[in-house]
C-alpha cells in the first residue's frame, strides 16, 4: 500500500507543531485538509495517530511508534526529488575512479568528503588498477577517470594532467633476505637476485625502468600490494611506492641503499576526450589538480 506525501507531511507537521492548525498554516492549507489528510492516513494504516478527545489532538503511542518510519519516508522523498532534479540539469548517476597505488594523498579523503558534501546521491566507485591498465579503463569507459604515474606519453584520446603529489618509490627486500645485509647495494648485486616487477595486463613483460633483470629469475604481479606481500615472504626484491611499505609492510621489509634511489616519481590524472565529462567528474577533476600541467 502507498500513502500519499501530503498525508505523510501533514502528519509530520502536526506533531511537531502541536496541533493540526498550526500544520494548516505551515503547509499553506486549510485546517480541514490537513484533518482530512491525517484521517485519511490513519484509515490507510488501520491505526489511530492522534487522540482527538481533548482540547488538541495527542499523539497515540501508534503514532509516537510510527513516526520514525514517517520521518524515514519523508526524507527518502527528498533525496529522491533532489536526485532527480540533479540529473534532470545533467548530473552524470555513477563516477568511477581507477586508482593507483602510486597515488598516496593526504587530501585525497578530504576530496572524497566534499564529493559526499556535494553530490550526496551520485554513486561512486574506486577501482584498483596500475600503469597501462588505468589508461585501458578510461579508454573503454569503465572508468571515469584514472590517477596513475606519469607515464611518457598517452593515447590520442586521452586527456592528462599531473597532480600536485609526486610518489616516491624504494627497493625493498624482505629483513631475511641476503640483499637485505649489504650496507650498499650495487645493480649487478640485484641482477643475482629475483626481481618482482609489476605486470598488469596491458603491459608486455619487459624489464620495468630500466631495472635490472635476469632471464627468467623473475615473477610479477598486477599490483603494487600483491609485489610487497611476495616482497615479504622473501621471493625477491621489488620497486614499490614508499608510503605502500610504510602502511603495509609492518616492518617486514627493507629498503636497499642503491645508487639513484629512491626516485620521485610524477603523478597524472587522465580523462577520455570521447566522453565529456558530467559536474560531478569535472568538479573531482579540479579538485584533484593543483596548478595542473595539461596535455
Amino acid at each position: 500500500m502507498s500513502y500519499s506525501p501530503e498525508s505523510l507531511e501533514a502528519f509530520a507537521q502536526a506533531v511537531a507543531l502541536g496541533s493540526f492548525s498550526a500544520a494548516a498554516r505551515k503547509l499553506g492549507k486549510s485546517q480541514s485538509t490537513v484533518s482530512e489528510a491525517i484521517a485519511r492516513l490513519e484509515i490507510d494504516l488501520g491505526l489511530e495517530l492522534f487522540d482527538r478527545s481533548g482540547r488538541q489532538p495527542q499523539l497515540t503511542d501508534a503514532g509516537r511508534a510510527l513516526l520514525g518510519r514517517v520521518d524515514e519516508i519523508l526524507a527518502a522523498s527528498d533525496r529522491l526529488q533532489h536526485a532527480a532534479a540533479q540529473l534532470a540539469g545533467g548530473l552524470e548517476p555513477r563516477v568511477s575512479l581507477a586508482l593507483s597505488d602510486a597515488y598516496q594523498s593526504a587530501q585525497y579523503e578530504e576530496r572524497l568528503t566534499e564529493l559526499d558534501q556535494r553530490y550526496p546521491d551520485l554513486e561512486f566507485e574506486c577501482l584498483i588498477a596500475e600503469h597501462h591498465d588505468v589508461i585501458e579503463l578510461v579508454v573503454q569507459g569503465r572508468a571515469t577517470l584514472g590517477l596513475l604515474a606519469a607515464q611518457g606519453s598517452y593515447p590520442p584520446e586521452v586527456g592528462a594532467a599531473t597532480v600536485a603529489e609526486r610518489a616516491d618509490f624504494g627497493l625493498f627486500v624482505a629483513r631475511e633476505h641476503p640483499l637485505a645485509q649489504l650496507a650498499n647495494v650495487r645493480e649487478s648485486d640485484l641482477a643475482g637476485w629475483r626481481l618482482l616487477r609489476l605486470n598488469t595486463v596491458g603491459d608486455a613483460m619487459a624489464p620495468a625502468d630500466g631495472l635490472p633483470f635476469s632471464g627468467g629469475r623473475c615473477w610479477s604481479a598486477p599490483s603494487y600490494l600483491l609485489l610487497l606481500e611476495m616482497a615479504s615472504n622473501g621471493f625477491g626484491w621489488a620497486e614499490l611506492p614508499r608510503w605502500l611499505v610504510s602502511g603495509y609492510a609492518n616492518g617486514r621489509l627493507k629498503e636497499l641503499q642503491v645508487p639513484g634511489w629512491p626516485r620521485s616519481q610524477a603523478v597524472d590524472v587522465v580523462w577520455s576526450r570521447q566522453r565529456p565529462l558530467g559536474p560531478a567528474a569535472s568538479w573531482l577533476l579540479e579538485r584533484l589538480l593543483d596548478r595542473p600541467a595539461a596535455r
